[in-house]
């Protein structure tokens, strides 16, 4: 095998062969393939697509470069989860402990934030004393005890995927869906969990902007889970308003522990419950109730323990920014569009995110959203929070705002889109 036949073989808009396929993963993760090799290649994949088989194949041979866990000897059945990443989009942090609250165990291997996107694990980390690193042997342990665990993913899975992620980032390629497809499953497939429930954000503040996008790669991905024997399964969701009423890290943490309490935003509770009977299903326990979990304290129980269970105090204080300014409503009406790229960009530009994957966050950062598309709004009274240790950053985070949000005279008619737009099995 040589390098250049197999980027000429896609250039040319050639299948590649399985031997090709394994050959050049296993070259590039050993460092005999050189990374501008390696991004014509993805290039060619970005212009030229790949067929169903190829893209199963390239997602095998980045498993096989690394470990795949195995979760067998635990006595409940695994479910996981995947969001392809939104704004406010906080709900793995009640959808974990309530799955585990209902028979299943969950295994999820989260991330943290990257431009206007949040990161599950840097919500959790604003919590006093909890820790995203943990061994497999630790992990497993904590599934025992709790029936859930959020963590972050070790260096020995899909190790080639870590690689090509990067180089795809600095090379204008991350839009090809094969390879955003391969990149989710092959971690999702490594990690050993026996049903997946992928949620496929669509809109302003999704990576996927059109619904024939979010289709096609759902599709893709929940055909990658069921040729390697993970049983999944999709919902494609509306990214196009930010999901409950805060973005940032601190703050989503407060909204989710509302929505274990029994509270929070409609939007996040009918997310978190439709997600929650879809893994549960996929898990083998259709007849589990989730909205009862929440009801009655026990998915809030579960989540206690996995916190604790991960060197977290569940009870302390959460991190507030020392600054704070509101953005007032600027005339009475009905609130018809707030923007979820907008809100996302302008959190991130706070403090809640990050530029680069080694940068810090603001764990108090970020925005609260007092009024969502559909809601009456009264001039002079608050629109929105914008909360930082920076306040030199207000007037960044404002631009982006400037035409983020549309207010319709009273009485305007506005029907609500919904959460869950589609289901792809």
């Amino acid at each position: 095998m040589d390098v250049i036949s197999v980027i000429r073989t896609k250039r040319d808009r050639g299948t590649l062969t399985r031997e090709q396929i394994d050959w050049v993963i296993d070259a590039y993760t050993r460092g005999e393939v050189a990374d501008e090799q390696m991004s014509a290649l993805a290039m060619a994949i970005l212009l030229n697509g790949m067929s169903r088989d190829e893209i199963a194949h390239w997602t095998g041979a980045m498993i096989a470069s690394g470990e795949r866990m195995d979760f067998a000897s635990l006595a409940r059945h695994t479910a996981d989860k995947h969001s392809t990443g939104g704004v406010g989009d906080k709900i793995t942090l009640p959808l974990a402990p309530l799955v585990a609250a209902c028979g299943a165990a969950v295994p999820q291997l989260s991330g943290r934030g990257l431009g206007h996107t949040g990161g599950t694990l840097d919500k959790l980390e604003s919590i006093p004393g909890w820790r995203a690193a943990l061994s497999n042997e630790e992990m497993l342990g904590v599934l025992r005890d709790t029936g859930a665990v959020i963590c972050a993913a070790g260096d020995g899975l899909a190790p080639a995927d870590k690689k090509l992620y990067a180089l795809r980032d600095v090379t204008g390629t991350v839009e090809s869906i094969p390879l955003i497809a391969s990149s989710i499953m092959s971690k999702k497939i490594a990690e050993g969990t026996g049903s997946l429930v992928l949620d496929v954000k669509v809109g302003s503040g999704a990576f996927m902007k059109s619904r024939d996008d979010a289709r096609e790669l759902a599709t893709t991905m929940v055909g990658l889970g069921n040729d390697h024997g993970v049983r999944t399964r999709a919902l494609i969701t509306d990214m196009a308003t930010p999901l409950g009423g805060t973005a940032g890290n601190a703050l989503e943490v407060r909204e989710s522990v509302e929505v274990l309490a029994g509270g929070g935003p409609a939007d996040v509770v009918e997310l978190t419950l439709s997600l929650a009977q879809e893994m549960l299903t996929a898990a083998g326990f259709p007849d589990a109730d989730p909205s009862k979990a929440l009801a009655d304290g026990r998915a809030m129980d579960h989540w206690r323990r996995m916190i604790i269970a991960q060197g977290g105090d569940p009870y302390a204080e959460l991190p507030s920014a020392r600054e704070q300014h509101t953005i007032m409503v600027p005339a009475s009406g009905i609130l018809t569009r707030l923007d979820a790229y907008a809100v996302g960009l302008a959190a991130w530009r706070l403090g809640a995110g990050r530029a680069r994957k080694e940068d810090p966050v603001q764990a108090g950062a970020g925005i609260e959203m007092h009024a969502k598309p559909g809601d009456p709004v009264t001039a002079g009274r608050p629109l929105m929070t914008l909360h930082t240790d920076t306040p030199e950053k207000f007037a960044y985070a404002q631009e982006a705002l400037e035409g983020a949000y549309d207010i319709a005279p009273q009485g305007t008619e506005f029907a609500v889109t919904p959460i869950v737009l589609e289901r792809v099995v």
